[in-house]
């Protein structure tokens, strides 16, 4: 179990510093892993989200739900990024910038001649600002998004098994 000060703890918090996600980063990024095998770690991860943000909305948190929704798109691109080696990712990394992020979702829908990459970033962005920053949208606002999340999440496995089977 990792221990952090309390102080220190509740200080990224306030500043919206998502502590896991960034522990995972870098601790990623000192491990030097394959890309496949660190695409892998980050579909374990967004597998996770998508499921905490399924029992956030039957709870009716449309809050959280918003923001793990996003964190599986997250995941999902820098999972995406990292197997294509694009210099957004390991910027995005050491940055912490979303926008670079939604960089890699647009070079990889035309890298990879899917549109719907850059559809679902928008989507994610979408939800994670006026889902959970603002707090505007309820359950039903963004229960309809679970869908594009859904297909992302299961593209990004696709992608990772190609890439393992073909040996690249």
């Amino acid at each position: 179990m990792l221990r952090i000060p309390r102080r220190l703890y509740e200080k990224a918090v306030e500043r919206g510093i998502d502590l896991e996600t960034r522990v995972v980063d870098l601790l990623l990024n000192e491990v030097e892993l394959d890309p496949a095998e660190e695409a892998s770690i980050r579909l374990e991860l967004a597998e996770r989200f998508l499921k905490e943000s399924k029992e956030y909305l039957a709870r009716g948190d449309a809050v959280q739900a918003s923001e793990k929704m996003y964190k599986v798109v997250e995941e999902c691109v820098k999972a995406l990024a990292k197997l294509y080696r694009l210099p957004e990712q390991q910027r995005a990394v050491e940055e912490g910038g979303s926008q670079l992020l939604g960089k890699a979702a647009r070079r990889l829908a035309k890298m990879l001649k899917e549109p719907r990459l850059e559809f679902v970033w928008a989507v994610a962005y979408d939800i994670h600002v006026r889902g959970f920053h603002e707090a505007k949208y309820g359950v039903e606002d963004v229960q309809g998004d679970m869908e594009h999340i859904e297909w992302l999440l299961h593209y990004t496995k696709k992608q990772l098994e190609e890439r393992n089977h073909n040996g690249v």
